[in-house]
């Protein structure tokens, strides 16, 4: 039910201009997000808080983040992964030789809980869609060049970025969104929070924000440490807690204090720093120096409804927890790749009824997920009898082809799924990156961020229907390399398959999905 927040007007306004969509917070959600309002064709303003948008802890290694399998076909289909350039410097650390006598090395690729897990073990031919030439599974990126990336491409796509801006209030009426910064005032048809675990947009909004209470309090550092070589490299679950040397001097702490430090807002001085570590990994190490220090916690929440009226959440906004397996980037670069398209289709009056409702019902289930998924991990790192026993029984399982291979795909993301309806088993999934007769691919053609109706059995019958939808769906006929059995697939632009067949292409059942996702045709193609 649509509200207004507040009963009072804004005072001082002062911008005229009436953007379609406004979106508070200029990280890389954020940025995604209006990328993807601007490519099609919609004005977007974004306030950002922070004056600077460099920060240490985006620096290398803090901010150093694994990108999964949706993320990356998102920054593909976009034509932006080509500009990361971190993962092809970054090489993951942990390099564990096998037992046996000539033997490859395995490589650590992920972890569940701080059990590692190694490429060796994956069996990928269990990833049906994987075809060859698709993106990788997983990538290094480095926060602050994602940012930028996304920044440049938000402001070559008209974007007006204002930093320094954080709304403090707004209004919403029946069609637009009153947004209040400070003095200034801003209208938009649209607002989105994106301003993360602290959304003024969600406070000020009335939004519901259910979940668990912390288990830990968490400590990234740059530290100099004395005796360094007392503290074993890598990740280590102790008796107490939990700590992570992922290079010299950087140090992250788990202490299971219920979030009382964090929560407490105490300042992190090197005496507290060091009494902690000392706890966790249970020596006598000494700090010179504290360089960078922040705290975080497992704290799980998420928001009960994504959107009330013209105002939706997006990213920490609208979920957090644990950083545990760097989930978090992912799930709200997810978020924007879903409601952007839908977002944009309503403003220009060419989505169908309830296609914004779906933004929800879509990503509220992947959220759910992956706290589910952070609260699992938490059970069984505690410093308690009963989590050493779970720990020891999942890393055995994920010492197993099959516990490996599962575990990496729910990490990476490869099974990402939305109940769409329909019984083809493509239904729902990130569409195979297929490669064409001419050598062109799927991904190759989603940059302008249009939807696909693919005829892969190029009897040319479904090209009447996707006459009606210029502009919202290209339509290709052309055979593929490997077609996985499919003759013919519908695919929404943020990469999702709506609709998919493994016979003779049927002109009414095509019809009805993509009215179902794009509205009516200018004209009736049947």
């Amino acid at each position: 039910m649509r509200r207004n927040y507040k009963s009072t007007p804004m005072n001082n306004y002062q911008d005229q201009s009436t953007y379609d969509v406004i979106i508070s917070g200029a990280g890389p959600v954020g940025l995604f997000l209006a990328c993807e309002l601007s490519l099609a064709k919609c004005s977007v303003l974004i306030l950002e808080k922070a004056e600077d948008p460099h920060s240490p802890l985006k620096q290398l290694p803090f901010g150093i983040r694994g990108l999964s399998a949706p993320t990356i076909e998102a920054l593909y289909r976009r034509g932006l992964l080509k500009e990361l350039e971190i993962h092809k410097r970054v090489k993951n650390p942990h390099v564990t030789p096998t037992s046996g006598q000539g033997q490859q090395p395995r490589r650590q690729v992920g972890h569940f809980a701080g059990i590692p897990f190694y490429d060796v073990n994956i069996d990928t031919s269990q990833w049906r869609d994987r075809l060859p030439g698709s993106t990788d599974t997983s990538l290094l990126s480095e926060m602050e060049e994602l940012e930028t990336v996304l920044a440049r491409r938000a402001e070559t796509l008209g974007v007006e970025i204002r930093r320094g801006l954080a709304i403090t209030d707004f209004l919403q009426t029946g069609d637009e969104v009153i947004v209040q910064s400070g003095d200034l005032s801003f209208k938009g048809k649209w607002l989105v929070g994106c301003d993360g675990s602290r959304s003024v947009v969600r406070k000020t909004g009335g939004f519901e924000f259910a979940g668990t209470e912390p288990e830990f309090t968490g400590y990234s550092t740059q530290v100099d440490i004395i005796d360094s070589e007392k503290l074993s490299p890598g990740r280590n679950v102790t008796p107490t807690g939990m700590y992570l040397q992922s290079q010299p001097g950087y140090i992250q702490i788990q202490d299971f204090d219920g979030g009382a430090f964090h929560d407490s807002k105490k300042p992190v001085t090197l005496e507290h720093v060091q009494r902690v570590l000392r706890y966790v990994s249970n020596t006598d190490v000494t700090i010179s120096a504290l360089h960078i220090a922040t705290t975080w916690t497992d704290r799980a929440r998420q928001a009960t409804t994504y959107r009330n009226g013209r105002v939706f959440l997006a990213g920490d906004a609208a979920h957090i927890h644990s950083p545990l397996g760097g989930q978090g980037l992912n799930l709200g670069l997810g978020d924007a790749m879903n409601l952007g398209w839908k977002l944009a289709a309503t403003i220009q009056n060419k989505a169908p009824e309830g296609l914004l409702d779906s933004y929800y019902t879509e990503r509220h289930p992947i959220g759910a997920q992956v706290l589910d998924w952070s609260r699992a991990q938490v059970a069984i790192m505690k410093p308690a009898p009963q989590a050493r026993a779970l720990n020891a029984i999942f890393r055995d399982l994920i010492n197993t082809r099959d516990g490996a291979t599962y575990i990496a795909g729910r990490v990476w993301g490869v099974h990402t799924h939305y109940n769409l309806g329909g019984d083809h088993p493509l239904a729902g999934h990130s569409v195979p990156n297929f490669e064409l007769e001419d050598g062109t691919t799927i991904g190759d053609m989603m940059k302008d961020g249009h939807g696909l109706l693919v005829d892969l059995s190029t009897d040319m019958s479904l090209q009447p229907l996707a006459a009606g939808y210029v502009g919202r769906l290209l339509y290709i006929s052309s055979p593929a390399k490997d077609q996985l059995g499919t003759t013919a697939v519908l695919v929404r632009p943020d990469g999702f398959v709506a609709w998919a067949t493994d016979t003779v292409p049927s002109l009414q059942h095509a019809s009805t999905a993509v009215s179902h996702w794009f509205g009516q045709p200018i004209y009736s193609a049947c």
